[in-house]
């Protein structure tokens, strides 16, 4: 999946390489804004992560292969995060992003460090009855650090081999909570036994979290204070020889030119038809986030497919919206899953940070320019036909038909579904909600028609008439489609068996509905709208 392009240099334009496919770094590093959000924290913190570790690499001499896995394995740290956030939500007062922000300068094997960060932090912003009660669920369970390592360690492990990042990279997210002295989790390794990115990557957050929260002399004083404890000796003096000027680099607002440039030469690129292997991975990193959301994305995206081909996509939209599909809900990292999770109605605050996510998702894919393609499609499959969606509030032809697509497959899909404050439908009382919503003009007619018949789901004498514009009845479609090709009344009546009397009160409601007053115009409205045979 993933090769070295040797013609090519860590200084080539993003999202290309000059031996042709796409360069990861680019990819990656956008996908890892998505892991900053589902863990808390701001913008960019993973690529500093990588940053530091790829300076630290260099100082360790190491050769350009290993210095590429350092670099992969610290990108990915947070690839992890979401496989723990149910259980996390649970004993922090349902804010689940608020954990690793409140620990983050604990060092996690000293008790009263630990203690006293989630006193001080955890589940702030709730009321204290909730915050209190959290501190004392997270400080009662022994084992909640052990089982929370292992399941960020297992999910990123397994996620990392579907990217096809290589083993040394997945290894060493398997050991990105161990410690040079044994007491990490989930083995309990120690010294040597951790393999070297797992040991510059354990250095590289370390420095990262301190220089943004605690600033560059406090950052200094901790990995003194921690070689030979959580650090390996030997890495942690590869920074401190070149501190300086790593703590510079750090310091900018942005690093993502800095990243893209730390990358060790030769590029890393993707073969084109690997991309789906990508995006599948962070439809299952965001859907593992709630167990109500299991499956949901690439269920989404195995529905865009059929509905695609019904509709006579070509095949270069269907790819894109299959695509679109698996990503569509990248943005749901960005919201605590007490959100998600939640039993009873949202309150005004709730629904705000829920319609926040489709412009989460949107703003992480701009950033690549091999997603860029997607993000419009991500960022309106909440948008309605009729405006009534979010979170721009578009509509009508603003709407390009693989976005309606991808709406109407992401409604039904999530109707089939469990949520926590509603049991599954059947996919018959699906299918009828979906006709409704198009009777309703939420949804775009013959989007919902290509989706039920993808679903599997009969055209059944209702539901074509769900798909009909205006309200038009069927009979009114007929005598449309004569008057369109230019019959009288009388002639329209002949053809259809009824009288002249009757075709012209058809012909009337006709032009009450659609709005024209016209032969001509009943023909341009009829062809349009796809009602000519």
């Amino acid at each position: 999946m993933v090769r070295s392009a040797h013609s090519s240099s860590a200084s080539d334009a993003p999202g290309t390489a000059a031996g042709g496919g796409t360069r990861l770094a680019p990819l990656l590093g956008a996908l890892s804004l998505a892991t900053d959000l589902g863990v808390g924290l701001p913008p960019e913190s993973a690529l500093r992560i990588a940053v530091c570790a790829a300076r630290v690499a260099e100082a360790l001499g190491l050769d350009a292969p290993a210095r590429a896995d350092v670099y992969y394995a610290a990108l990915l740290r947070y690839l992890g995060c979401t496989g723990y956030a149910h259980e996390e939500a649970a004993f922090s007062g349902g804010d689940d992003l608020s954990l690793t922000p409140a620990l983050e300068l604990a060092d996690p094997v000293d008790l009263r460090q630990v203690a006293g960060a989630a006193a001080r932090k955890l589940a702030r912003g709730q009321p204290l009855g909730v915050r209190a009660g959290a501190v004392i669920r997270f400080l009662s369970d022994p084992r909640g650090y052990a089982k929370l390592a292992r399941a960020h360690c297992d999910q990123a492990v397994a996620l990392a081999d579907q990217l096809g990042v290589g083993p040394a990279v997945a290894r060493a997210l398997g050991e990105m909570y161990e410690r040079h002295d044994g007491r990490g989790k989930p083995a309990g390794l120690a010294g040597a036994q951790i393999s070297l990115p797992a040991r510059v990557l354990v250095l590289a957050q370390v420095v990262e979290t301190h220089l943004r929260l605690a600033g560059p002399t406090a950052t200094l004083a901790v990995v003194r204070a921690r070689g030979g404890q959580q650090l390996d000796p030997e890495v942690a003096a590869a920074f401190l020889d070149g501190a300086r000027a790593i703590v510079d680099e750090l310091a900018a607002p942005s690093v993502w030119d800095v990243f893209l440039a730390a990358e060790p030469a030769p590029a890393r690129v993707l073969a084109p038809a690997s991309l789906d292997d990508v995006a599948l991975a962070f439809a299952r990193y965001v859907d593992l986030k709630s167990p109500f959301t299991l499956g949901h994305s690439t269920g989404v995206a195995e529905l865009a497919v059929g509905a695609a081909a019904t509709a006579g996509l070509g095949a270069p939209e269907a790819a894109l919206l299959r695509r679109a599909a698996w990503l569509h809900d990248l943005g749901r990292a960005s919201v605590p899953n007490g959100i998600w999770d939640k039993p009873g109605p949202l309150n005004a605050a709730e629904r705000e940070r829920v319609r926040l996510h489709a412009y989460h998702g949107e703003r992480v894919l701009s950033q690549a320019p091999e997603l860029a393609a997607l993000a419009a499609l991500v960022g309106r499959h909440h948008e309605r036909a009729d405006g009534s969606g979010y979170h721009r509030g578009i509509s009508g032809a603003a709407l390009a038909r693989a976005a309606q697509i991808l709406a109407a497959c992401d409604v039904y899909r999530g109707m089939t579904e469990a949520r926590a404050h509603r049991p599954a439908r059947t996919t018959e009382e699906a299918a009828a909600a979906l006709a409704d919503e198009a009777r309703r003009g939420s949804l775009e007619r013959e989007a919902v028609a290509a989706v039920l018949a993808a679903a599997g789901h009969r055209r059944t004498r209702s539901d074509r008439r769900a798909e009909l514009p205006d309200g038009l009845t069927e009979r009114e479609v007929e005598v449309l489609r004569l008057l369109a090709r230019g019959l009288s009344n009388k002639e329209v009546g002949r053809a259809l068996h009824i009288s002249a009397v009757t075709a012209k009160n058809h012909v009337a409601h006709i032009y009450e509905k659609s709005g024209v007053a016209t032969r001509a115009a009943a023909a341009l409205y009829a062809v349009t709208r796809g009602l000519v045979d």
